[in-house]
C-alpha cells in the first residue's frame, strides 16, 4: 500500500537491516597512517629547502658586506676596524665623506642569526674575512655546517 505523501510507512529501508553509513576504524586508522606518510616526506623536503635558504641569505649577506667594506674603503683609504663601523661613523672619519643611512640599514647577521667574524688583515693574503662557520656555528665543517667566507682563497 502507498501512501499519497512519500514512500510507504510499513515498508524498511534498505539502510535499515544492513550497514550504517561511516567509516570503520580500520578505515580511519588507514587514512591516517597515509596522511602520517604525506606529513613526513613533506616535512622533510620543507627543512631542506630552508637549509639550503639560509646558506644562500648567508652568501647574498656577506656580499653585502663585502661590497659595504670596500665603499668604506673607497671613501675613507682604510677598512673599518668593526662591522659596527659600517652603520654609525667612527669618531675618526671625515663625516663629510659619511653617506646618509651609513653603509649598511642594520647589523649584518647569517642565516642562523648569528654575527659574522670580521678579520682585519684577513687570512692567505686577503685584506679582510668576512666568514660565517654555518649551522653548527664552528669552524670547518660540512654541508650545512660548512664555513662560508667572502672569498675562495680559503676554500678546500
Amino acid at each position: 500500500m502507498k501512501s499519497r505523501n512519500g514512500p510507504d510507512p510499513t515498508r524498511r529501508s534498505a539502510r535499515a537491516g544492513g550497514r550504517e553509513g561511516g567509516f570503520t576504524l580500520i578505515e580511519m586508522m588507514v587514512v591516517i597512517v597515509i596522511i602520517g606518510i604525506l606529513a613526513a616526506v613533506l616535512i622533510t623536503q620543507i627543512s631542506g629547502r630552508a637549509d639550503r635558504a639560509k646558506v644562500e641569505a648567508t652568501k647574498a649577506m656577506i656580499a653585502q658586506v663585502s661590497q659595504a667594506l670596500d665603499m668604506f674603503k673607497l671613501d675613507h683609504n682604510r677598512y673599518p676596524t668593526r662591522l659596527d663601523d659600517l652603520l654609525v661613523a667612527p669618531s675618526d672619519v671625515d663625516v663629510k665623506k659619511w653617506p646618509p643611512g651609513g653603509y649598511l640599514k642594520k647589523a649584518p647577521r647569517d642565516g642562523w642569526d648569528k654575527e659574522f667574524i670580521y678579520r682585519i688583515p684577513g687570512t692567505k693574503g686577503q685584506p679582510y674575512d668576512v666568514v660565517s662557520f654555518g649551522e653548527d656555528m664552528r669552524e670547518g665543517g660540512e654541508g650545512y655546517a660548512e664555513d662560508l667566507w667572502n672569498h675562495e682563497a680559503y676554500k678546500r
